[in-house]
């Protein structure tokens, strides 16, 4: 964070004096305003919901320019690094800030590897839930009680405790996944292989049944790994920004990832492509490719409170990056097992086209994003709707506990606290009642 020349001038209406406030620089993007010692000098606060407008912390992981359709992971753009790279590269690169040569490499993917598995009490504790339960709401449970189980890597002020806590979340993170599936399914968990890839023994994990062998598709093994890559991080959305603001609290890790795998739940963040092909199955169902036209009219109508879902995003206002680096996956899965007939994929196609066609949509700049193909790759892969939002809890953790960490390491970090604008009633005095 750079000192800049210039300042910003606070004035008011009513004849008060002006204040000025530093003006700070990051390495590209937009300025800041500090505006820390504002209700010192002025009494007042900013007034801000959504965060729309205001930088909560300084970070050096991910850079997002939603104009230019830029995603950046320390510094790499986000196309090179799904093509060049696996996920625990991605993990290295994002904990590290570097991408790993073959020897850092080769003593990472071994720390990951040797941590998958997990505490046999906890099969046991999975056991306390109803076979039906939500998988994220199975998630949520697991992993913050991890912290039950892990009592020497949770002294937050020693780097290599956070470093232990870092790997074990990333290591065990698939195999907690996998466990939740197979609940639901009523079948025997499978046990990590270590001679596997990251994503490869999850893979078996989740599909593998002791009766028979499972080889893991490299196509499909692949495509996975990429939806894991795109979805390591994303800048300060609505769960990592949970993550930073329970772990500012001073908080054992396990209990901050919980926190955002809970945020990561609701359909407008982590939930959004479960819902996306929630919306394709609905379409389909009633007429499919014959019925986009009059579906879009629909969407277009204020009043009809019919969503398009997977098209859009708070932050670009460009193509999605990862959009395009998804759907190229998409094509290679459905090839690859013989799904290129498939009518979810025509489905959305054929959204896709008139979206980018219809000034509707195209003044709107309301174009595909990641969500829009990722659920139906997963679905291809034999994926269930409910376990979505759980695989990219999954790839966010790394994410997570790197801006967990980093905000430990800030010297201005400090526990979040909030303001408000208060419109509730002014102090009054209780009533007095009368006595019988």
């Amino acid at each position: 964070m750079k000192l800049s020349d210039k300042k910003a001038t606070l004035s008011f209406s009513d004849g008060s004096a002006p204040v000025d406030f530093p003006i700070y620089q990051g390495t590209v993007g937009p300025d800041v305003i500090d505006i820390r010692k504002l209700y010192g000098q002025t009494g007042m606060f900013t007034y801000d919901p959504g965060f729309m407008s205001t930088a909560a912390c300084s970070s050096a992981i991910t850079y997002i320019d939603g104009d230019k359709g830029e995603l950046l992971y320390r510094g790499y753009p986000i196309e090179q690094l799904a093509v060049n790279c696996d996920f625990l590269d991605i993990c290295y690169l994002i904990l590290n800030g570097e991408l790993p040569d073959v020897a850092q490499k080769a003593d990472f993917d071994s720390q990951v590897t040797n941590h998958t598995m997990v505490n046999e009490q906890l099969h046991f504790f999975l056991r306390g839930f109803r076979r039906d339960a939500h998988p994220m709401a199975v998630l949520t449970g697991l992993v913050g009680a991890l912290s039950a189980f892990y009592h020497d890597s949770l002294d937050i002020t020693n780097p290599q405790h956070r470093h232990i806590s870092a790997i074990r979340l990333i290591a065990k993170m698939p195999t907690l996944v996998a466990m939740a599936y197979k609940y639901s399914q009523g079948q025997p968990f499978i046990y990590p292989q270590n001679d596997l890839s990251y994503t490869g023994n999850f893979l078996r994990m989740m599909f593998a049944t002791p009766c028979a062998d499972y080889k893991v598709n490299d196509v499909v093994e692949r495509a996975l790994d990429r939806i894991f890559i795109l979805h390591a991080d994303h800048e300060q959305n609505a769960s990592t920004s949970t993550v930073r603001l329970c772990g500012s609290s001073g908080t054992n890790p396990f209990a901050a990832i919980a926190a955002g795998v809970a945020c990561l739940w609701g359909p407008a963040h982590g939930g959004a492509n479960e819902a996306c092909l929630q919306m394709l199955e609905q379409l389909q169902a009633e007429g499919g490719v014959a019925k986009v036209g009059e579906f879009m009219e629909k969407v277009k109508d204020k009043n009809s409170g019919v969503r398009l879902m997977g098209f859009g995003h708070r932050v670009y206002k460009n193509y999605d990056p990862r959009a395009k680096l998804m759907q190229q996956t998409c094509k290679e899965v459905l090839a690859a097992l013989g799904l290129e007939n498939d009518p979810l994929f025509k489905l959305s196609m054929e959204l896709e086209r008139i979206a980018l066609e219809d000034p509707y949509f195209v003044d709107r700049k309301l174009y595909p994003n990641v969500d829009f193909y990722s659920g139906i790759v997963q679905r291809a892969i034999g994926i269930p709707t409910a376990l979505f939002t759980a695989n990219f809890a999954l790839a966010r953790t790394v994410g997570w506990i790197a801006q967990w960490n980093e905000m430990l390491s800030d010297p201005d970090y400090k526990i979040g606290r909030p303001r408000q604008l208060f419109t509730g009633s002014v102090s009054r005095d209780v009533p007095t009642r009368a006595k019988k």
